[in-house]
């Protein structure tokens, strides 16, 4: 998935580097927060100049690099200035003893006295050996920051540096990233709130080796539930495909036919229907309302609209088909028009290439099915599916929005902007 270079504009992000032997892999998260937009600046330990000097972070943000040895006072180049500029500050890798010592408020250094001096939501990334990331004091340690406005990354099970496999090597930097991403991304509409999107073709057996598909490559689903989880949502991704970049947030199921599609997608609705509380709101004096958010539903995945009548079990032979093969096929149902929409939020994805009846059958879906919107997408030929990027008409009953050209992140949320005014 394309990461837009304005994802993150106007966001400023501290980067704290501590002394592990996977502080290379900032520079690379470093790079990711740089090329989305953010302002970023970094803050290092004694320790992690060892493993990876100051001068490439400064290449890469374009920020002096606040260490022991550069504070100053005469600006804002100290823990006090950096700590009032970030909107979010990040800390990765972070060792067992820069756990320890945060756990207990301990600022012997410089990253130290700034993450103590920040009072915001802030990231942390642990890396360590398998026994010390494990060890009870360390796991109390990490439980103690989690209710001091610290949000995890998990580490992964790997090859560690030395040389044993096991539990402790840091996370992928676009794990971290999408972390960070979310905290500064947050939107009061989409937090907490289900959606459930579809994406992909489905797939139509016709026998145990071949199948009706269509060219859908569903990473239009996965740009609205990448936005999604972004600004907050709780996001079911129901599809065929999947982007391989997804944030791991993203609750994904995995499906094929139409028939499977539904029947996920009706246990979704269900679930979702039972809706996730918002934080308790003051509506009157002496009482307290709890506010269920209303879900969405977008419906990007393109259903196959005939199906084998007759699918068979085993491979059907050339030998007994003959010269010729009819393969007869049947109407399928339309999951759409079916579905319950009673309180939900319905939007609904249209592909067309007749440029002149585009609008009209739009419409036309609009009012038949029942929908909240639907997003016009006008396609040239088959190779217009699967490209990195998109443009959409937004229709409503009340308005039409043209929205042009972009990468398909970018677009997903521009179509959830829109969407907000649905409810």
């Amino acid at each position: 998935m394309t990461i837009p270079a304005t994802l993150l504009q106007n966001k400023k992000v501290l980067l704290a580097v501590t002394g592990s032997i996977a502080a290379y892999k900032a520079i690379e998260l470093a790079r990711l927060f740089y090329k989305a937009g953010a302002q970023v600046k970094v803050v290092m330990t004694q320790a992690a100049t060892k493993f990876v000097t100051p001068l490439t972070f400064e290449a890469i943000s374009g920020n002096k690099v606040l260490l022991e040895s550069n504070e100053d006072w005469s600006g804002e180049h100290n823990h006090i200035g950096l700590a009032k500029w970030a909107d979010t500050v990040v800390v990765a890798p972070a060792t067992a003893n820069t756990i320890a010592k945060l756990a207990n408020a301990i600022a012997d250094n410089i990253l130290l006295q700034t993450l103590l001096a920040y009072d915001g939501k802030k990231v942390l990334a642990p890396s360590a050996n398998t026994n010390m990331i494990t060890h009870p004091i360390t796991q109390a340690n990490m439980k103690m920051l989690a209710i001091a406005d610290y949000e995890f990354v998990d580490t992964q099970t790997k090859e560690l540096a030395c040389r044993t496999t096991g539990e402790g090597a840091l996370a992928e930097p676009l794990d971290i990233f999408y972390t960070t991403a979310k905290i500064l991304l947050q939107d009061d509409f989409w937090a907490d709130r289900r959606v459930i999107v579809t994406g992909g073709g489905t797939i139509e057996k016709i026998d145990e080796v071949r199948y009706i598909s269509n060219f859908s490559s569903g990473k239009m689903a996965s740009a609205l539930a990448c936005a999604l989880h972004l600004l907050g949502a709780d996001v079911n991704l129901i599809a065929t495909r999947f982007d391989s970049d997804l944030p791991k947030g993203v609750h994904t199921i995995d499906v094929e036919s139409s028939l499977e599609m539904l029947e996920y997608l009706q246990d979704s609705i269900r679930v979702a229907k039972k809706g996730k509380l918002s934080k308790p709101t003051l509506m009157r004096e002496e009482h307290i309302h709890l506010i269920q958010k209303t879900p969405y539903l977008f419906m990007a995945a393109a259903v196959s609209d005939y199906i084998p009548k007759h699918p068979q079990t085993g491979k059907l032979k050339k030998a007994t088909l003959g010269d010729a093969w009819c393969l007869e096929l049947k109407q399928n149902i339309d999951i759409l028009e079916n579905i319950d929409k009673e309180g939900i939020v319905t939007v609904g994805f249209k592909a067309e290439m007749n440029e002149e009846d585009a609008l009209q059958n739009a419409e036309a879906m609009l009012r038949k099915k029942r929908l909240d919107a639907v997003c016009l997408n006008v396609l040239k030929n088959s190779k217009d599916f699967g490209k990195e990027t998109n443009e959409v008409t937004f229709i409503t009953k009340e308005q039409k929005s043209f929205l042009p050209n972009k990468d398909k992140l970018s677009l997903a949320f521009e179509i959830l902007q829109k969407a907000k005014s649905l409810q």
